[in-house]
């Protein structure tokens, strides 16, 4: 059977008149056919603010500073029944077209360090998987060929203005010379996972006190010359 995805996205502008800065609200709404991976959260400005966890049945809120300024009662009951709509609105559509051939888009995958690399000092490595079509991915992170889930996370899947979607995953590591980790990405338009490595490229105390030492080298090189020529350009003035 094809696979299709249905998106509802809702657009609101919240215009801000003495700045004159204009803010977009985004909704989304994405079922998918056997019932995979449905989606509803809401966005201000492409960041995620709420998502229901269908699972659960409960919202989760990802900015905390949110939750307590917005009241949403009844988005549970409300995402819930969209989900009903989308899923008659993918049957409906995909009958009309006849079931045409499904689009796929290959995800890009990038592995980097959150914060500045140091050894044996805390950091997050983060797996960012774009413009991918359909949703979802899936992630795996090993160290040293080691496969790793502790404290592994995946982010839900985010639409981008071209209908593609973006999907991240992240892994604490406290990070040493000679590491290797490895994040693989699975995703239905792959004919075989997609495997990018990180290795920490750390710079030694002792290095980087050579590069300091050689740019004061350096510099008092460069001042020495130029206060020879002075002297010189002086003493030729002066004869």
């Amino acid at each position: 059977m094809s696979f299709f995805v249905f998106v509802a996205l809702l657009f609101g502008a919240l215009c801000v008149c003495s700045r004159v800065q204009a803010h977009i609200d985004i909704n989304v709404v994405a079922c998918q056919t056997g019932d995979v991976d449905p989606e509803d959260e809401l966005e201000l400005d492409g960041d995620e603010m709420l998502h229901l966890d269908f699972k659960t049945k409960e919202l989760v809120f990802t900015m905390p500073e949110f939750a307590g300024r917005w009241r949403a009662e009844g988005w549970a009951q409300q995402a819930l029944a969209n989900q009903q709509v989308c899923k008659n609105n993918l049957d409906l559509n995909a009958q009309a077209e006849q079931y045409p051939p499904e689009e796929i888009d290959l995800p890009q995958v990038t592995v980097y360090p959150r914060d500045e690399v140091s050894v044996g000092g805390s950091n997050t490595l983060i797996c960012f998987v774009n413009n991918f079509f359909p949703p979802p991915v899936k992630v795996k992170w090993t160290k040293n060929e080691v496969e790793v889930t502790e404290g592994v996370t995946l982010s839900r899947y985010y639409p981008n203005k071209d209908f593609t979607f973006t999907q991240y995953s992240t892994l604490p590591i406290i990070p040493q010379d000679g590491d290797v980790y490895s994040c693989t990405v699975e995703h239905k338009g792959l004919s075989e996972p997609e495997t990018r490595l990180w290795e920490p490229e750390i710079q030694e105390v002792s290095d980087i006190g050579k590069t300091v030492y050689c740019g004061v080298g350096l510099t008092l090189g460069l001042l020495g010359v130029g206060v020879g020529t002075f002297f010189l350009i002086k003493g030729n003035n002066c004869n």
